[in-house]
């Protein structure tokens, strides 16, 4: 008869006995086992072994083998007493989660926030990160506001309105917009934007426990007009803008209306959030200035990322504003998390002020040309029916008007089943929508997989 055989009569044996006798019964000796089912004695003890492994026996040298205390079935815990503990759950959590979700393998990604891997100067920042991970100094504190050398670096970009002083680094764009919705305004007041808008704006101002309000916008940028009436209206003290290549639309403020959007917010005694994030994104000629270089009074605060022209794991952004609002923001951040890391710091730096930095962004121009200019041929060819999107001149996105009545979240739904991964317009507003849209990503993807997610995507709108 074989171990194996002589093993498993010996489980069989003491697991019918444990479970028929109560826990901390004494069970037969490896004598009486051995004799029984004539194994040997090391088979017996591999046997006991195994069963106390699973938890039904408990052996103890000298003493001998026992019947273990009975673990009680495990049940599902019950969370509900959380819903209580919770309350309401914070609006927009749904839309961001979908914004930042990985599209599923083998889809085709129409929607992303960040450049294709492909076009992120990965080895140039790993080897700024190396250099600056073996520099002892990276490692040390530092000071709350971030570097010197990186915070001037932010205000040279920023116009002759700002200065190093005037910045704080923050661990990327949306954090430095959590920071200044609460360090500007207190929960309950008013925040105006832009409609439709970049929804982490609209996440993190209603997170903050502002009131946020509308305003609507065009290719030009925001209505002047109806900012005033807002401001008017509201009281609002704050007002939150993207002026370069606005997120989702594509806008740029005009130059005319660049001077009566300041003089707005110089009359009211209100701040502008300047959200800077396409700084580095133009594609068809060089951006005009910031806002922020022609303010002389502190009512721009200004916020500049370097995660969306480089990569998504360069968490790195500043905020800069004059005055007391600087004191406001730094005192923020610090809550927050203290100090962004001091190698990330050390190897942004490091990256943006070598040659490796302009060529990046050269390069960048011209792939962004290139997929823009596939994605607006493959909607004309593909997408006949609807009007051509706006020529974005930089940024990311280009914004698609839908026939009216069209469910965009269908759509999107739709598109996914077909493996090309959309994004609704619906959720990029703070109100109503004017009409249906859908954001479309020519960034993510090279003009090959554009052209035959443009195709799915026509296809998904026939079936619905």
């Amino acid at each position: 008869m074989s171990d194996d055989n002589a093993a498993a009569r010996v489980i069989q044996d003491l697991r019918a006995a444990a479970v028929a006798a109560r826990a901390g019964t004494r069970l037969p000796t490896v004598r009486e086992l051995t004799a029984r089912h004539q194994a040997s004695p090391i088979t017996v003890s591999r046997a006991i072994r195994a069963l106390a492994a699973e938890g039904l026996l408990e052996s103890h040298p000298g003493r001998g083998t026992f019947v273990a205390a009975r673990v009680p079935a495990a049940t599902a815990p019950d969370f509900s007493w959380q819903s209580i503990a919770l309350g309401p759950r914070p609006a927009g959590e749904d839309a961001m989660q979908a914004l930042l979700a990985l599209p599923r393998p083998g889809a085709i990604p129409l929607s992303s926030g960040y450049l294709d891997e492909e076009l992120q100067p990965a080895a140039a920042l790993g080897a700024a990160l190396a250099r600056a991970a073996r520099h002892p100094s990276s490692w040390l504190r530092g000071p709350v506001e971030g570097r010197e050398d990186l915070r001037a670096w932010f205000a040279r970009g920023a116009g002759s309105g700002l200065r190093a002083e005037d910045f704080t680094i923050c661990a990327g764009g949306q954090a430095a917009l959590s920071t200044a919705f609460r360090a500007l305004a207190a929960p309950g007041e008013t925040v105006l934007v832009e409609s439709p808008t970049y929804l982490g704006a609209l996440a993190a101002a209603r997170a903050a426990g502002l009131r946020v309000v509308p305003v609507p916008a065009d290719d030009a940028g925001v209505r002047p007009d109806l900012l005033a009436a807002a401001l008017r209206r509201t009281g609002a003290r704050l007002f939150y803008c993207q002026p370069l290549f606005a997120n989702p639309h594509g806008g740029v403020l005009s130059p005319a209306r660049r001077a009566e959007v300041l003089a707005e917010i110089r009359l009211a005694g209100a701040f502008l959030l300047e959200d800077d994030y396409a700084r580095d994104l133009a594609i068809d000629a060089d951006p005009p200035p910031p806002l922020a270089e022609a303010d002389r009074d502190g009512h721009v605060v200004y916020l500049r990322s370097l995660t969306k022209s480089a990569a998504p794991g360069l968490r790195v952004a500043a905020i800069g504003a004059r005055g007391p609002a600087g004191a406001r923001l730094r005192a923020a951040r610090v809550l927050d998390d203290f100090f962004v890391s001091g190698p990330l710091q050390q190897a942004a730096l490091d990256f943006v002020t070598s040659p490796a930095w302009p060529r990046h962004l050269r390069s960048l121009r011209t792939a962004l040309r290139s997929r823009r200019d596939a994605l607006l041929d493959a909607i004309r060819r593909h997408l006949p029916q609807l009007p051509p999107p706006s020529v974005p001149r930089g940024g990311l996105h280009a914004w698609l008007r839908l026939p009216d009545g069209t469910d965009d979240i269908a759509l999107t739904t739709a598109a996914a089943a077909r493996g090309v991964v959309v994004f609704p317009g619906r959720p990029w507003y703070a109100a109503e929508p004017d009409a249906p849209h859908l954001r479309l990503t020519f960034a993510a993807a090279p003009p090959a997989l554009l052209e035959t997610g443009v195709h799915r995507l026509s296809q998904a709108l026939t079936d619905l």
